[in-house]
C-alpha cells in the first residue's frame, strides 16, 4: 500500500468548525463516490482539535501555525496509481474532487506527497 498524505490549511473565510463540518458532510461522501474510480482503499479525516494543548506543543518546538487537518488516502501501490493517472474516468472524478476542494480549502498552503506508512509503535 502506499498513502497520499494532505495536510489541509482552512480558506479565509470558513471557521475551523465550519471548514471541518464542509470536509466531513460534504466533501467526504464526494470521495466516497468516487473511490473505487480513483483506487482509494482506505480515506482518513484527522480533524484538528479545538484544545489549548497544541499551541503550547507547537511554540515547544518552534513549529508553525496548525493545519486544520489532514487528509489520508491509501492506495494499492505505486503502480496501481500510476497506472490509474491517465485514465478519462479517473481524470474527471480527481478533477471534480479538486474543484469542491476550492469551496474549503487552501490549496496553495496545503501540501501533498505519496509515502510509505511504517507504524513503529501499535499498542492497539
Amino acid at each position: 500500500m502506499i498513502k497520499l498524505v494532505f495536510p489541509l490549511h482552512r480558506r479565509a473565510d470558513p471557521t475551523r468548525e465550519e471548514f471541518q463540518t464542509y470536509w466531513r458532510e460534504t466533501h467526504a461522501p464526494l470521495v466516497i463516490e468516487r473511490a473505487e474510480t480513483l483506487g482509494i482503499k482506505r480515506y482518513v479525516q484527522v480533524h484538528t482539535s479545538d484544545t489549548p494543548i497544541n499551541p503550547g506543543l507547537r511554540e515547544g518546538r518552534g513549529g508553525p501555525e496548525a493545519y486544520d487537518g489532514t487528509a489520508e488516502l491509501w492506495f494499492e501501490s505505486e503502480a496501481s496509481l500510476m497506472a490509474s493517472l491517465g485514465r478519462p474516468e479517473w481524470l474527471t472524478a480527481s478533477a471534480e474532487l479538486v474543484e469542491d476542494e476550492h469551496n474549503f480549502v487552501d490549496l496553495t498552503r496545503s501540501p501533498l506527497w505519496l509515502g510509505d506508512e511504517l507504524v513503529i509503535v501499535n499498542n492497539g
